[in-house]
Formats: C-alpha cells, sequence, structure tokens
C-alpha cells in the first residue's frame, strides 16, 4: 500500500494543483464549476461520483449562489463492516492581500504547493482520494465501506454540505473523518456565533442633533460594553487542550450617510467563538440582552439576529478505535507521538457529531497550522506532508476495516 502511495504521488499532487487552480471563494460561494471539474478529475482516477446538486433556495438561505457535493462510496468485502465518511471542504476564503505566489497558479516551489485551499481543505481531497485508492489497489481482508463527502460550503457554516447530505439521508455513516490542518488529531473545537446588530435612531440636521436619535452614540455604548465583555470572557479558560479561552470580535461595522446628519441606522456583526464548556443558545440569549440594554435611549432600537450559530465539537464515545489506529501510523510515518487535542476554530466536523457519529478530524498539514499560512497569504501545504497523510490515513483506514 505504501509502494502504491509512492508510485502514485507524482499523480496525487497533478491533481492537487488541478483543484487549486480554480477559484472557489466563497463568498461569493459560486462552487458549482469547481465541483464539476473535481468530480471529473476523480472519475479519471476511476471513481464513480455521485453529483448531489444543492437546490438554489436551500444555497441561497446561506449566502451562497451554488453547491454540488460530491460523494464517492466504495465497498470492500462483503461491506458489512463499518461505513467511514472521509470530508473535505473545497470551499475557500477569497486570497485577500500580501500573496507573492498566485493564488490560483498552484506554484510548486522549495517542496510544496503554493496556493488559496492548498492546506484548507484542497489537499484532503487528495489526501483521501488516494488513500481510498491504495485501498482499491490491495483490498484483500477489508470488510466494510468507504465514502467521500466532498463538499462546498464550510467556510458558511457546512450547512449546504455535510449537514444536507446527512439531513437528506444521503449518507448515514458509522465513523467520520474530517479534513485536518496540522499534526494533530483533533477531537474537540471550539462554536461559533455570529450575530448581526442593527441600530435604529432617528435622523437630524447636524446643527441641531439634539432633534434626533443618535445610531452612532448607542452604537458606541455598544461597543464599549462589548469589548469589557471581551475583557471578562478572556478569564474563562476550557479544560480542552488547544481551545483556550472564549473569544469575541466586532469584525463589520456600517452606518450613516452624509457627514452633516445625525446617522439614523447603524449594523455591526460580531464573532464570538465558543468553547466546549459552553452552550451557544445560551450565549446568544445572554448577549443579546446585554446588547440591547448597552444601546437602551430615548428614540433609539436595537435588533440583534443570528447570522450563524455552530455548536462546539466535543469527543464522543465510539472514536477511540480511530484515534489509536491514527496515532499508531502518524508515530510510524513522523516519527513523532501525536496526542488528541483541541482547536481554537469551527469545522464542519460538528454536524457528523451532531448527528450521533463519532468523528474526528485528521489530514495533511505541518506541525501547526499557522506554519501553512492557511487563510493567509501564501498559504501552502508541503509535499512530504501530503505524502505522510495520505499513507497514515489509509493505513488507519485498513486497520478499522480489517475483516473478523
Amino acid at each position: 500500500m505504501t509502494d502504491f502511495i509512492d508510485a502514485n504521488f507524482p499523480r496525487e499532487v497533478e491533481f492537487l494543483k488541478a483543484l487549486v487552480r480554480v477559484p472557489s471563494d466563497n463568498p461569493p460561494g459560486d462552487c458549482a464549476r469547481h465541483a464539476a471539474v473535481a468530480a471529473t478529475e476523480l472519475e479519471r482516477l476511476g471513481f464513480k461520483v455521485e453529483r448531489h446538486r444543492v437546490p438554489d433556495d436551500v444555497v441561497k438561505k446561506h449566502g451562497m449562489a451554488s453547491a454540488t457535493n460530491l460523494v464517492i462510496r466504495e465497498r470492500f468485502g462483503t461491506a458489512k463492516g463499518p461505513v467511514i465518511a472521509l470530508n473535505a471542504h473545497g470551499d475557500v476564503v477569497p486570497p485577500g492581500e500580501g500573496w507573492t505566489h498566485d493564488p490560483y497558479g498552484a506554484e510548486e516551489k522549495a517542496g510544496a504547493i503554493y496556493g488559496r485551499g492548498a492546506a484548507v481543505s484542497k489537499s484532503d481531497f487528495a489526501t483521501y482520494a488516494f488513500a481510498l485508492l491504495a485501498l482499491k489497489d490491495a483490498p484483500g481482508g477489508l470488510d466494510g465501506t468507504i465514502e467521500l463527502h466532498l463538499t462546498y460550503d464550510e467556510e458558511v457554516g457546512g450547512y449546504t454540505g455535510p449537514k444536507w447530505l446527512l439531513d437528506q439521508k444521503i449518507s448515514k455513516p458509522d465513523y467520520a473523518i474530517s479534513a485536518g490542518f496540522s499534526y494533530a488529531i483533533v477531537t474537540a473545537h471550539n462554536g461559533v456565533l455570529h450575530l448581526e446588530i442593527t441600530v435604529r435612531g432617528k435622523q437630524a440636521h447636524a446643527a441641531m442633533p439634539e432633534t434626533g436619535a443618535d445610531a452612532l452614540e448607542a452604537a458606541n455604548a455598544i461597543l464599549t460594553t462589548l469589548y469589557a465583555e471581551r475583557k471578562r470572557i478572556a478569564r474563562a479558560k476550557s479544560k480542552t487542550s488547544g481551545v483556550g479561552s472564549p473569544k469575541l470580535t466586532v469584525g463589520l461595522i456600517s452606518g450613516g450617510f452624509a457627514t452633516n446628519v445625525v446617522p439614523d441606522r447603524v449594523v455591526m456583526r460580531l464573532d464570538r467563538r465558543l468553547i466546549p464548556e459552553e452552550s451557544g443558545a445560551k450565549v446568544e440569549k445572554a448577549l443579546a440582552s446585554l446588547i440591547r440594554k448597552a444601546g437602551a435611549r430615548k428614540g433609539i432600537k436595537v435588533d440583534v439576529s443570528r447570522v450563524i450559530l455552530a455548536e462546539p465539537l466535543k469527543p464522543r464515545k465510539g472514536i477511540e478505535g480511530m484515534v489509536a489506529a491514527l496515532q499508531r501510523h502518524a508515530r510510524k510515518e513522523l516519527g513523532v507521538a501525536i496526542k488528541p487535542t483541541g482547536v481554537p476554530l469551527y469545522t464542519d466536523a460538528r454536524h457528523y457529531s451532531a448527528a450521533g457519529i463519532p468523528t474526528v478530524l485528521y489530514g495533511a498539514g505541518p506541525r501547526s497550522i499557522i506554519e501553512a499560512n492557511a487563510h493567509s497569504a501564501n498559504e501552502h501545504v508541503k509535499l512530504s506532508d501530503l505524502k505522510a497523510a495520505t499513507k497514515i490515513v489509509a493505513a488507519a483506514l485498513r486497520d478499522l476495516l480489517k475483516a473478523d
């Protein structure tokens, strides 16, 4: 199996480059073209690819333009063994500024591939596909099913990807492995709450501001309260290694329309990171109450609405076998002991766990996510890490699918 991966690694590299070269920025979330290219490339590798187009009303509800989920199912032996889903997402954050490499050039330099999505998580399209090919090349002694779930909405919450596939009963796996970011085997991560705050007041001439209701003044009071709340929650520490403290960031603000007019409307969006010990619903209720109280004054109305709520991923009973298999082969390939940990991010993995499916994250990546410049300029994946992850995943899957 290792020989197969070594011999076919040039093909794996070219496969990944082909995926990086096709933009799939989300927003705006027009990802159907990337899915079409990925499906064609996967079929060239010999896979039968199911294309599950998400209805327009569903993708638009979640702020996207188009999405097609790809599913591959490979059965081994009697197929009575476990069904293991491998999930990676093909949508990416926009490139932004500061690149010295073409974000869509898939340039190979100094043993790495550069480009948006090279690390998160188009690399795991390649990791999982070629790990599965290695199993198909030597299927003896295996019993069960491996599924690839290649989806396109992780950057906006995973609701038209993994959650949609599970809700539509397109798949019902026994276990799931989701895209990783580093050498770590991730068993927990934080959640996120995004809120939109709309402060409405009353216009007035700047020469007579007392005749209006200043929405920006009320918004300023809200901001002051939120920054005090950020300091307060920073004192809380998660018991889960790697997760840290809750976070709060006001990321967007807009309002007013003329310099000489009292602003009658200000809109803000905030990001509240949730540690595994927290309940997103309870945090939302308390935070909305805090915001409304801070903005309360004559002539002002404050609306708080949810944009997204992703509950944290918590370790679920049943992950032990996956963790042990990945640890065993990671130590062999990487020469270091890998411990289960948490990360201060949120991912699609939570949808599998919420459906009762034991779930971990593991895939191609360096020793830390920072080293890969994930979501930053010059994002890249080292070829050595890509090959190692492919071998580790393939070997772990072989252990998990061994026939009795």
